[in-house]
């Protein structure tokens, strides 16, 4: 029996420009790191690269004038309410500003107690403070700030209602309400901007009369004056690069992981899976961050990372099943149980307290705890016995 299960390493590349070639760097920097360090590549290994420098090697950039033309194009020059944008200035500063310059007038409407990742705007516990109805009751900017003392964030320092009002302009006026409803008071043209819940909140303002709706996967899903873009996307997964500029989700990442996997295997010898990622999905304890601002955590991998785990819960077998055995008998009999298990366990009380998710949510989740979102270098993620098991 093996003794390691999965082990995942970042892997320490160049710094990735505009024009490079990806392929090259990432296989080069994949087979360079594990002879360096005598790893030996396995079949059903896994690099993950993030989903920031397949954007950047691919170009995939616009500017806060496409993104304001683009806005223009689709709404022309009215009043624009701008429904439950999450509060970051990595993810939103950039989309604001381009997104006011193309309205008349921009209502940027802010839920509360806290945006749909997690982010507060005030501690939710202030609120059971309060004989505030967070279902109906709706604020304006200055009202939410002088009701709760000028709030800041927990680990930004920053007021967001403040500092969006600053992004969005002289043009700009904040509301904070839960109810998406509440921006047609101001304006029946509407740009959703949750990210998961969009289509919901999209069918509700249309039913209740909004005049016309986009969600932001219709901003900037295709070139503008010769932009990047995201087809299927727009402008969710984007991220702030300078002060006029976004670098927006990868548009064409399907055929990078495909083309990694045949270099790959033509260097190697080894069938290695390859996937792109970008937010995990996990939920920080303390600031109460859900972390998933992209649309999806992994846009592009290979076909050996469809599916979800098919896994037996050993606690349970051990506790129930199996509770009269003890030591090499109990190893055995937990072998034969892993090797004959059924190939759909759905449903099964042996698989209680396993985790349901896809694999490359799970994948993507472990990538983005490893490559980190600082100054560790490692945009590439190697991830080794991973579908392996007790029974190997």
């Amino acid at each position: 029996m093996k003794t390691f299960g999965t082990i995942s390493r970042g892997i320490k590349t160049p710094i990735i420009k505009e024009g490079d070639d990806l392929v090259k760097i990432v296989c080069d920097s994949v087979i360079s790191a594990t002879q360096k360090e005598n790893v030996a590549l396995q079949d059903k290994d896994i690099v993950a690269i993030t989903e920031a420098v397949v954007g950047i090697a691919q170009g995939n950039y616009a500017t806060v004038d496409q993104i304001a033309k683009d806005v223009k194009d689709k709404f022309g020059d009215e009043t624009v309410g701008l429904v439950f944008p999450i509060m970051s200035r990595n993810r939103f500063s950039m989309l604001l500003k381009g997104i006011s310059m193309g309205v008349k007038k921009l209502i940027i409407q802010l839920s509360y107690p806290q945006d749909e990742v997690g982010n507060a705007l005030i501690e939710p516990e202030l609120l059971y403070e309060t004989d505030i109805n967070p279902y109906k009751d709706v604020f304006t900017g200055d009202e939410f700030n002088k009701k709760f003392n000028h709030p800041v964030h927990i680990f930004t320092g920053v007021n967001y209602i403040d500092l969006y009002k600053e992004y969005g302009g002289n043009n700009c006026e904040v509301i904070v309400a839960n109810n998406p409803e509440a921006i047609l008071q101001y304006t029946k043209n509407v740009i959703v901007a949750d990210i998961h819940t969009r289509e919901r909140t999209k069918k509700v303002l249309q039913k209740a009369g909004a005049e016309k709706v986009l969600t932001l996967c219709e901003i900037m899903n295709k070139s503008v004056d010769g932009s990047g873009f995201n087809s299927k996307y727009g402008l969710l997964g984007s991220n702030k690069s300078t002060e006029e500029r976004v670098k927006l989700f990868p548009e064409y990442g399907q055929e990078l992981v495909e083309k990694i996997q045949e270099t790959l295997k033509k260097e190697t010898g080894k069938n290695i899976e390859v996937m792109v990622y970008g937010d995990g999905a996990f939920k920080d304890p303390v600031g109460k961050i859900w972390e998933l601002a992209d649309p999806v955590v992994s846009p592009a991998f290979t076909s050996g990372l469809v599916g979800t785990p098919n896994e037996l819960k050993l606690k349970f077998l051990s506790d129930n099943k199996f509770s009269n055995l003890r030591g090499e008998e109990l190893k055995i009999a937990m072998q034969n149980e892993i090797r004959n298990k059924s190939k759909n366990l759905k449903g099964s009380m042996e698989t209680q307290g396993t985790t349901p998710r896809r694999y490359t949510d799970l994948l993507g989740s472990l990538s983005d705890l490893i490559s980190g979102s600082g100054d560790k270098g490692t945009p590439v993620v190697l991830i080794q016995n991973y579908f392996d098991n007790y029974a190997d």
